[in-house]
């Protein structure tokens, strides 16, 4: 009878009051349990659309509020169950407070805590003395968490770690979204794997797709290659990461580096393509090299290792600088090739060719030889006057000491041209001849003696008796305001606008705040490889 009577007084309030829907036992003692009244036994309470099950219960009329012992189920509609050892409900603010082996659960995830809160109103979840989340691929931990029902996301705070078979994700801020498995990274952040460790301040994981992108001071580093850019993309699936302005790539084995503004790593191939404003620096002796090209493709391992350049090849060390159309340079032969009007100039010597190569000693990675294919020319000024040196050939073949050209052979057809001096400097007359081949001893810009093999035609003439126009050799082009003789002129005009659009966009992604996909679609070109991409 009094549980009968019990439960009409409840249903006489507004629909905000909470609801006894049923219990085995029920008892209301002002003296014993003040303001409160007791139900034991499958207790059953609704309210607005939420149920509360429990074994025991303290129900307080006046201030519409539960406290639930032993089993306490909380239902939200179909999709949300909360259970737990103890429960409190406030009916007028619509919040709840569950404590001991605390499970929520949704179809798409399972959270585990000591302590949860629950908000109806806002629709969140909370807690803030640590929790695991599970979810078909990942197992989420943090110290502190939100979880927003309507949105199905979390926001994790403090020693966030995400365990997937693949990788594990640290951070001290993650947003997660449970049923697209999207998450987003705010400050200091790893996620390591077999395959390689990244780092990131700001950015987003596919963790369903294993997609990612990065934004803020980031890097993907494998064994034995570093990639940074100021944004990252990586696929886990295909291991293919690309990245966009001020992009370095560090290759610890080689010595190497190449910078650009955009760039392709294919892991599986072991290659990268690099471009906008690329060069490629490779540690020589104690000196650099720097190659560009509007296109660097480095490829294979060490030591089948090849790397080339196109269009517009230009290189550049302290003794040393040159260009052609393209570069193809293999570790396993120690052959660089020059392609297409390659030109190199060493000390004051610049040759010409139609075909060049040069080759390194394996031992010593110093620069040994140089050979030069068809149409090839020797050309230095003349020390003291307005004329060239010149020795025409079919071929040539060259030495180095030290990187600094010190024996030439020109072989067939072989014409020169060669200003004579005496000690004093002055002019004794000037070589024109005709012979089958000429070896030539240098040492820098000073030729020590020239040996010239079955002449066939020519003489020491006097200045007077060489008119000008005689004193060039057909084909004869002087290249020297193409030479490089410093790293600002390495890059093409054409190319340096990249580096005031990677600044530009640089400058307008740190203005911007908020969601980082949203940042991306303003300032990336990101891409998936393609099957030209790979071709090329």
């Amino acid at each position: 009878m009094f549980f009968l009577l019990f439960s009409q007084t409840i249903n006489a309030q507004t629909n905000q009051k909470i609801i006894v829907e049923k219990a085995d036992f029920s008892d209301y003692n002002q003296s014993e349990i003040p303001d409160a009244g007791l139900l034991i036994g499958n207790v059953v309470f609704s309210h607005e659309g939420s149920i509360l099950k429990c074994n025991k219960a303290y129900l307080y009329t006046k201030e519409n509020y539960i406290k639930a012992f032993g089993d306490v189920i909380i239902l939200q509609g179909d999709t949300l169950t909360m259970r737990s050892k103890y429960a409190e409900y406030n009916g007028n603010t619509k919040q709840a407070f569950s404590s001991g082996k605390v499970v929520l659960e949704s179809p798409d995830m399972k959270l585990e805590s000591d302590t949860l809160y629950l908000d109806r109103i806002k629709q969140r979840a909370y807690y803030q003395s640590g929790a695991i989340i599970k979810d078909k691929e990942n197992v989420l931990k943090s110290k502190i968490g939100t979880y927003f029902l309507n949105e199905k996301k979390y926001v994790f705070r403090n020693a966030v770690t995400i365990t997937n078979p693949k990788y594990v994700i640290k951070t001290n801020h993650l947003d997660y979204y449970t049923q697209s498995g999207h998450a987003y990274l705010f400050g200091p952040s790893t996620i390591t794997s077999k395959e390689n460790f990244i780092y990131t301040e700001k950015g987003f994981y596919d963790t369903q797709k294993d997609i990612s992108y990065f934004i803020k001071n980031s890097y993907i580093k494998y064994n034995n290659r570093l990639i940074e850019g100021d944004s990252l993309f990586y696929n886990r699936k295909i291991e293919f990461a690309s990245a966009s302005r001020y992009v370095k790539i560090t290759d610890s084995i080689n010595q190497s580096i190449v910078k650009g503004h955009y760039a392709e790593v294919y892991r599986n191939q072991d290659s990268l393509i690099i471009e906008k404003k690329a060069v490629a620096m490779t540690l020589v002796e104690k000196d650099t090299l720097y190659t560009h090209g509007k296109r660097i493709i480095v490829t294979g391992k060490t030591p089948e290792r090849v790397i080339r350049a196109f269009p517009n090849v230009r290189f550049y060390k302290f003794d040393m600088s040159g260009k052609c159309d393209s570069l193809h340079s293999s570790e396993k032969t120690n052959i660089t090739k020059l392609i297409g009007r390659p030109v190199l100039w060493n000390s004051e010597n610049q040759i010409t060719g139609d075909l060049m190569h040069l080759i390194s000693n394996a031992k010593t990675e110093k620069l040994d030889s140089i050979k030069v294919f068809n149409n090839t020319f020797l050309v230095s000024k003349d020390t003291l006057g307005t004329g060239f040196n010149q020795v025409k050939g079919q071929n040539l073949l060259g030495r180095f000491e030290n990187n600094a050209l010190r024996e030439v052979d020109i072989i067939k057809n072989t014409e020169i041209i060669y200003y004579l001096r005496n000690d004093a400097q002055e002019l004794v007359g000037i070589n024109k001849s005709v012979c089958s081949k000429i070896n030539i001893m240098l040492n820098g810009n000073e030729i020590e003696s020239i040996k010239e093999y079955q002449k066939f035609d020519g003489d020491i003439l006097p200045e007077n008796d060489l008119p000008e126009n005689a004193r060039k050799l057909r084909g004869f082009i002087w290249r020297g305001d193409e030479r490089i003789n410093s790293l600002e002129e390495l890059f093409p005009e054409e190319e340096l606008k990249y580096e005031a659009e990677a600044k530009a966009i640089r400058d307008r992604k740190q203005k911007t705040d908020g969601n980082p996909i949203k940042i991306m679609k303003e300032t990336l070109d990101f891409k998936q490889p393609t099957s030209s991409t790979t071709e090329e």
